[in-house]
Formats: C-alpha cells, sequence, structure tokens
C-alpha cells in the first residue's frame, strides 16, 4: 500500500524506506506456542483460531505449524439444552491467543507479530509549533520529529496518538499529535535517526519492546480486534 504523502513514493539515492508498515509473522514463535500447547496434553486448536486469515496472522502458516505439530481441529462446540435455553460447551483446544502469544494469554506465550514500519524524513521543530491535523500536538521546547509510515489504515488506529510508544535502535519515543491515515509523527528528540531507519511499533513485551498489551491500555480495545486488523491491512511477511 502506497502512501498518500506527495513525494514520498519517489525513491532517494542510499535510502529505500518502505512505503508501508510491515507484519511479520515469525513461524519460530507460532512453532514453540504449539509444541508447549502439545507438551501440556492438549491436542486440538479451537477453530476459531482460522477466522479473519487467522487473526491476520495467514491462515496457510497457521494451518502448517498446527499440522507439523499433530494439532487438529477441534469439533465445533455441542450445545445442550437447559431450561429451555441452548448453552455451548467451551472448547478446551488451543486458543488463538496462546497459539499467537497475545496479552492475558495462560500460559505465557511467544509474541508471534512484530509490526514496524520506516522513517519517511525528519525536520526540526521549534517550541510552540505544532504537528498533524489540527496541530494536536504542540512542541514544548525546542526537538526534533520524525515522520514515520503506518496509520490507521494499516491497524495504528488513532487512539494511539500521544498514548504510546515506538521504538528505533532500542529506544523509546513516543508518537504525537493525531495518527493519520498512512502516517504518524514522533518525537526523537536529539536521538540519531535518520530517513529509512526501522521503527518498530509492536515487539516483544518480554525484551521491553513495545507492546500490543500497551496498545489495550491506551485505547480500551480488545487485543484481537487491535491484531488482526493490523495484520490484515499492514503488509504481512513470514519470518522465522
Amino acid at each position: 500500500m502506497s502512501s498518500s504523502i506527495p513525494g514520498h513514493d519517489v525513491p532517494v539515492p542510499g535510502s529505500e524506506p518502505r512505503s508501508s508498515p510491515v507484519a511479520r509473522i515469525s513461524r519460530g514463535a507460532l512453532t514453540a506456542n504449539a509444541r508447549a500447547a502439545w507438551g501440556r496434553g492438549i491436542r486440538s486448536f479451537d477453530p476459531s483460531v482460522l477466522e479473519a486469515d487467522a487473526w491476520g496472522h495467514g491462515s496457510g502458516l497457521v494451518r502448517e505449524v498446527l499440522e507439523a505439530q499433530g494439532i487438529v481441529a477441534a469439533e465445533a462446540p455441542v450445545a445442550r439444552v437447559e431450561a429451555g435455553t441452548a448453552i455451548a460447551r467451551p472448547s478446551t483446544g488451543l486458543s488463538a491467543s496462546t497459539l499467537f502469544g497475545l496479552p492475558g494469554a495462560e500460559p505465557p506465550a511467544r509474541t508471534a507479530l512484530r509490526l514496524s514500519g520506516t522513517v519517511l524524513s525528519v525536520k526540526d521543530l521549534r517550541a510552540g509549533e505544532g504537528v498533524s491535523y489540527g496541530y494536536a500536538y504542540r512542541a514544548d521546547a525546542d526537538t526534533r520529529v520524525a515522520l514515520v509510515t503506518g496509520g490507521y489504515a494499516q491497524g495504528i488506529v488513532r487512539g494511539l496518538g500521544g498514548a504510546v510508544d515506538v521504538a528505533i535502535a532500542g529506544e523509546r519515543h513516543p508518537i504525537v499529535g493525531r495518527v493519520a491515515m498512512d502516517v504518524c509523527v514522533v518525537d526523537i528528540r536529539d536521538a540519531a535517526v535518520r530517513r529509512g531507519d526501522e521503527v518498530l511499533f509492536l515487539g516483544d513485551p518480554a525484551h521491553g519492546e513495545p507492546s500490543l498489551a500497551e496498545w489495550v491500555r491506551a485505547t480500551g480495545l480488545f487485543a484481537p480486534e487491535l491484531i488482526t486488523a493490523v495484520g490484515l491491512r499492514a503488509i504481512r511477511e513470514e519470518a522465522p
């Protein structure tokens, strides 16, 4: 998906930032989570795991991983009738939250999806100057900001503006202003950031990286809807 900002689709010698954020799905993390489930005696997975293209993780890859581990689809929950009311029997198979390593999974599991964007440009921002729609954010002191690929069209929802961090070269920096359709703005202060640098939106919370749990707290949305939107809308690639 190309950027809607004029000029950002023109290649610059020595720098080739991608025009859309990339969701990398780790086969290794999926496999580790499936093996851990097998070790706990789980031999089937909840059919909901494959809904919405496996919650944005890619149903083809997810099927391959589960089949390789010998984990099969569980039968659909059977309903029983009590006092005239149908009650579905809960599934006991491997859940999507556990397989994909979402917040709240029990037991905790490895995060399968990493989302990263790219720095498109860097500029100085003077005290009092604003960025993004309506200049909702104004700098309280001289600083520097980076324009980064990734906006609400790729699942980086508007509620994240001014509420969460990204990571660039291992250092955290806040998203500021309103998230736009295809881009957002990050306050980088005096960090050595330049065009083409990778920007991590979602990573492994075990390593202190920006996480889906932070998005949930910031937006009040559910982890499944957030991660599915990202996986379906961003460029998706398989990773080891």
